[in-house]
């Protein structure tokens, strides 16, 4: 609360994400009770202190931080600014002294110190939402490892054959690890759809496993795949599903 300067913001926000295990599930009448409490907790109101939209705005008005909001940090243009960013903001990519033949992605690792610091967070996932966090009891995973002895040209044919016979079960394995909550079969819904993908990639086994486990973005829009805490060998035999034309 001592860095909020919007209180809209904080109700905004628990009205659409908590609780944490049943988003959205709260009424109006309980989102103000639980923004009070936690107004409350800060010293911005007494205890008894009943929260409501008539008076939402002159609690604003008590908020430590009500005028930190400010376009002057130069993150994106303000009127303060002339409408443009500061050149420091503008800096190229660095993609020079890559390895040949590799691909880039952008990927987030945690820490070794921090790794598990508060629990797996593969245990601490939303009932909704296709991220599945990554399993934290285990070692970090080095980026791009699934690729580390692979060409990321097509694979040869005897490396998607079994995808064939085996396709029932990649579909099942989409629906496990909820893929089919941002793809369609054919349809786009976050992403792009499957057959969509299948014609994209035709053979690309290891292209298309590297980026099921290490996510990415840029390809099909603006919003990116985060990477997916599956087995490699389920990745494998996803990616090899897609690599010969995701059939049902």
């Amino acid at each position: 609360l001592m860095k909020l300067s919007t209180l809209s913001t904080l109700w905004d926000y628990i009205s659409r994400a908590m609780p944490w295990n049943a988003p959205k599930s709260l009424s109006p009448d309980e989102v103000y009770a639980v923004t009070a409490f936690m107004l409350n907790l800060g010293g911005v109101v007494p205890a008894d202190f009943s929260l409501s939209d008539n008076n939402i705005r002159d609690v604003q008005a008590r908020l430590p931080n009500r005028n930190g909001a400010t376009t002057a940090h130069a993150l994106w243009p303000g009127r303060e600014l002339g409408g443009k960013p500061l050149a420091d903001i503008k800096a190229d990519a660095c993609m020079r002294h890559c390895e040949p033949g590799r691909v880039p992605s952008v990927v987030s690792q945690i820490p070794d110190y921090a790794r598990n610091a508060h629990g797996n967070l593969a245990e601490q996932n939303r009932l909704v939402g296709a991220q599945r966090g990554a399993d934290t009891t285990q070692p970090q995973r080095p980026a791009g490892s699934m690729v580390a002895l692979a060409a990321l040209g097509p694979a040869p044919a005897t490396a998607v054959e079994p995808a064939k016979s085996a396709s029932p079960l990649a579909a099942a394995l989409a629906n496990k690890y909820s893929c089919t909550a941002c793809h369609g079969m054919a349809q786009k819904i976050v992403g792009p759809g499957f057959t969509d993908i299948a014609k994209k990639y035709p053979g690309n086994v290891n292209y298309l496993a590297r980026k099921i486990v290490d996510g990415g973005g840029g390809v099909w829009g603006a919003i990116p795949m985060p990477p997916q805490a599956i087995p490699e060998v389920d990745a494998q035999l996803l990616a090899a599903w897609l690599a010969t034309g995701a059939s049902r």
